[in-house]
């Protein structure tokens, strides 16, 4: 590789990591955070690594490990949103090494640097590190277990074998038993396309089998004592509900078929993903799209590829996600290091003529509309602070130009290029629009209300589950009361109760008593319309929220 090429990467590996972690501190916006960031906090409240709570509820969906981390986090570094962000950004770090190793040892360097930059580019993970939930952890536990399990393939090692049933632990410690089909399907798809059918066999894999299983045994004591050994706990409207049995069978296969106690209403698309990644791995999807169709291809003449792995784990769990009933676009950013390393040989690689147009063709396209998508955002949001974006497209500029004075061959040109507009739109959604948008997170405005000092001593309550950023931001636990409930409900001592809009109407259609102690303008959606995004139409989709008293 040329040096003007490795300081080039270099460069942008330093920008694309700081715009990852420059969204550490920005405020929640979505529910799904504030949720898991309210849970490690009640378990630091409570002094209880095992028992997970919500609104001092036993909560039982997702698997420990992530509180963990961020419990970790908090006693270190206190409650904060950049505490509870910070393990899952160092996850993600780790998982950009894991994708250069392993790239590296079956493509060489480049290719390497080249995965590395994909996965730190894509869209939905530069969305995701902003809006942590479990992918970041996902993405280190899979990529790393996945070069270990390679390096175990080829020979035997302790440390290997060790390291790969721990990653692989801890990646169903994370999101449960199903990413396995990642992990084990990388290494089957391995030895099958090399008929190695006998290995399949060998010892060493039912000792990782073991060894993940013993390492998987915290998960399991945890479940067990606050659900198995309590089987008059009512969980999900039921009682003798088994943790232990939820973990292996109803979180996952209930899920997959749509058909548990949580679940969607609309069922899913086997073409979900299909058109979901052409905005979730935006830059690269169509080149992904047309690597997976150049792997098929050689697959059918029988022509072998470097490897095997990444294009066995990643469309294994690509292929069960688009069969599930249960879909969510965050879901494949697990497998977007493994997107990286199929995608990244053809970012370099000589094409055909027509591939070679392509090629430069899908590049220049998302590069063009990455750019144009940011001005007509801003033009649109029209912030009042425009230093951020000022920088942003002063930055962008200069490297354009470092590139296109650099950079000579043309498919190369077209790859930094694209890179860099990705990272332009990541910048922008980190320091600029997302601090816009979340002045209008009524509950976080409610929180800061109710954490002065005049209502130290005064007991909240929540009237719906789903309020998590403000149980989040309250300096204190909050209870739920369910709506239903509050007409009946006798406070013990002074109470203050948190109440959206769609609450307060329910209080009002059914001529239930409160006053209103003061109320805070709000955008009611996790989902951001065009009307909020515009200035002048925004008042438009705002409602309040408020805090009550009976």
């Amino acid at each position: 590789m040329k040096d003007t090429n490795k300081t080039l990467y270099l460069l942008l590996f330093v920008l694309a990591l700081a715009v990852n972690f420059a969204g550490i501190n920005v405020k929640f916006f979505t529910d799904d955070p504030g949720l898991y960031a309210s849970i490690a906090k009640n378990l630091l409240y409570k002094k209880d690594l095992f028992n997970l709570f919500t609104y001092n509820t036993d909560w039982l969906d997702k698997p420990h490990l992530p509180f963990w981390a961020a419990l970790l986090s908090f006693k270190l570094f206190g409650i904060s949103v950049w505490a509870y962000r910070l393990p899952a950004l160092i996850c993600f770090a780790i998982s950009l090494l894991y994708t250069w190793l392993f790239t590296r040892r079956y493509y060489g360097w480049e290719t390497a640097a080249t995965a590395v930059l994909i996965t730190m580019t894509a869209l939905n993970i530069l969305l995701s590190n902003t809006d942590v939930r479990a992918e970041p952890y996902l993405m280190a536990f899979i990529m790393g277990s996945i070069y270990h399990i390679a390096r175990l393939e080829e020979r035997y090692s302790l440390t290997d074998l060790l390291l790969a049933a721990l990653l692989t632990a801890f990646a169903i410690m994370t999101k449960g038993i199903f990413v396995i089909a990642a992990i084990y399907g990388a290494l089957l798809g391995q030895l099958l396309f090399q008929k190695k059918f006998k290995s399949i066999f060998q010892l060493k894999w039912m000792v990782l089998f073991g060894l993940t299983f013993i390492f998987i045994l915290p998960e399991f004591y945890a479940l067990y004592i606050q659900f198995d050994l309590h089987p008059e706990k009512t969980v999900f409207d039921t009682n003798h509900v088994s943790g232990i049995k939820w973990f292996l069978w109803d979180s996952q296969f209930g899920r997959f078929v749509n058909s548990g106690p949580i679940n969607r209403q609309a069922s899913g698309s086997i073409f979900f993903y299909l058109h979901t990644l052409l905005w979730a791995f935006a830059p690269w999807c169509l080149l992904f799209y047309y690597a997976i169709f150049k792997n098929i291809k050689a697959l059918i003449r029988r022509s072998k590829l470097k490897e095997y792995y990444a294009f066995s784990g990643g469309l294994f769990l690509l292929l069960l996600f688009s069969l599930s009933g249960f879909q969510l676009p965050f879901y494949t950013n697990a497998v977007f290091p493994l997107f990286a390393v199929i995608t990244a040989p053809f970012c370099l690689e000589q094409l055909s003529r027509a591939g070679s147009k392509f090629r430069v063709i899908a590049l220049w396209i998302f590069a063009v509309l990455l750019f144009v998508a940011v001005i007509m955002i801003n033009n649109l949001l029209a912030p009042v602070n425009k230093v951020f974006f000022i920088a942003d497209c002063i930055c962008f500029a200069l490297l354009i130009l470092l590139i296109l004075i650099k950079i000579k061959e043309g498919h190369k040109k077209a790859f930094f290029i694209c890179s860099t507009s990705a990272l332009f739109v990541g910048f922008y959604l980190n320091t600029v629009f997302y601090k816009e948008i979340v002045s209008y997170r009524g509950q976080i405005t409610a929180a800061a209300y109710i954490n002065q000092k005049p209502f130290n001593k005064v007991h909240v309550y929540s009237l719906k589950a789903e309020n998590n950023i403000f149980q989040f931001y309250c300096k204190r636990p909050v209870d739920l009361v369910p709506i239903a409930d509050f007409g009946k409900f006798k406070p013990n001592g002074l109470a203050v109760f948190y109440a959206s809009q769609k609450s307060l109407d329910y209080l009002l259609q059914n001529h239930i008593d409160f006053r209103v102690i003061r109320s805070f303008i709000n955008y009611p959606q996790e989902n951001i319309l065009p009307k909020f995004i515009d200035k002048t139409t925004r008042n438009e989709v705002l409602d309040h929220v408020y805090l009550i008293s009976k």
